[in-house]
């Protein structure tokens, strides 16, 4: 759903924990977790590499969100 709208990458190595840190790293500006809850009520965490805030929004509010962060 957002890779024909932005650049994206998919990691599964290791706990969450190390890959928002391996992330940062190379600046990835933010990440997208999909997690059990995500099953039950389509929702994501959304990690800001900056303030390492995490919000959880809904999957069909992605594209808009990130659209509207890099404005």
């Amino acid at each position: 759903m957002l890779s024909p709208e932005f650049m994206t990458a998919f990691d599964d190595r290791g706990n969450i924990g190390k890959r928002y840190l391996a992330q940062d790293e190379i600046g990835t500006p933010w990440c997208v977790t999909v997690d059990f809850q995500s099953l039950e009520d389509s929702t994501v965490t959304v990690r800001d590499r900056d303030t390492s805030i995490q919000e959880r929004i809904t999957i069909t509010e992605l594209t808009s969100y990130f659209a509207k962060k890099l404005k």
